[in-house]
């Protein structure tokens, strides 16, 4: 098939709605990290007034892998949801430590 028949993406329709529910489901993402995120400013900064330390690594791990099983039963690669799930987890201890001041 030559450049001269192929279909522009922008006119493709069944492209376009995919694109369409694609930037869909990211702007829930990001709504939901937001939230996420918000919770647990608050609890990093109730560990902070309880001098509690930033992170937990039994839930931490217990998250993981509960996590990994969701992933698994959802037909999603655990290894991606890992690194996903870790990426957040950091970040969410790097917030803790700044608010006990560490």
């Amino acid at each position: 098939m030559s450049q001269e028949t192929k279909p522009e993406a922008g006119s493709d329709p069944v492209l376009a709605s995919y694109r369409r529910s694609i930037d869909n489901i990211d702007a829930a993402l990001i709504h939901i990290l937001a939230e996420r995120f918000r919770i647990t400013q608050a609890v990093g900064e109730h560990k902070a007034r309880l001098d509690l330390p930033p992170a937990d690594p039994g839930r931490e791990s217990r998250q993981i892998q509960r996590l990994r099983k969701l992933a698994e039963e959802a037909d999603l690669d655990p290894e991606f949801s890992e690194k996903f799930i870790r990426f957040v987890i950091d970040e969410v201890i790097r917030h803790h430590r700044q608010a006990a001041g560490k």
